[in-house]
């Protein structure tokens, strides 16, 4: 890699063509979604111009971007769930109770603070809300949790951890319904 991987932020990710004329669909992961323009080109994990927008139209819940670069329609289909980054040193300074993924992911995790649980593997949102995904020391399975104040009441960046507050709601697997 040209870059290392904490230096660049995931800001949105590839959806695929847009027609045959050389167009990309781009999601973006900004708070509001428009400004995740305010900081292209976009880059590749590796660091690498994926994306330097010429101009941009919104679609149903993502944006059509034509590209300085074009691409064939089989290029962009085929990068289709490609991350699109940028330096973190573009970005602003996050407020005390916002947080960029990448500065979760990896950090431990605690039930009610004391009890150690195991890593946050990711951060999702499949349009809901926020999820963090957990892997538990030795639990096959990652547990998901709503990242909400209630659920996660501590991100702690200093000390590398975060603390989720109802574990055990979350992690059981029980089917009332078979009861």
């Amino acid at each position: 890699m040209s870059k290392r991987n904490s230096d660049l932020v995931t800001i949105g990710v590839i959806l695929g063509a847009h027609g045959v004329r050389g167009d990309v669909r781009v999601k973006s992961f900004t708070a509001e979604p428009e400004a995740v323009f305010e900081y292209a080109p976009f880059l590749s994990e590796q660091g690498e111009v994926l994306i330097d927008p010429e101009a941009v139209r919104t679609g149903k819940d993502h944006f059509i971007v034509s590209p300085k670069k074009k691409r064939q329609k089989e290029d962009w289909d085929g990068m289709k769930g490609d991350k699109l980054y940028v330096p973190r040193d573009v970005l602003p300074e996050v407020d005390e109770d916002e947080f960029y993924i990448e500065d979760l992911v990896g950090l431990d995790v605690y039930a009610g603070g004391e009890t150690p649980l195991g890593r946050v593997k990711a951060v999702l949102n499949h349009g809901a809300s926020d999820l963090i995904e957990i892997q538990v020391s030795g639990r096959p399975k990652p547990v998901l949790i709503p990242f909400t104040f209630e659920d996660v009441p501590t991100v702690d960046l200093a000390l590398g951890r975060i603390v989720v507050a109802n574990f055990d709601l979350w992690a059981d697997e029980s089917r009332p319904e078979e009861d």
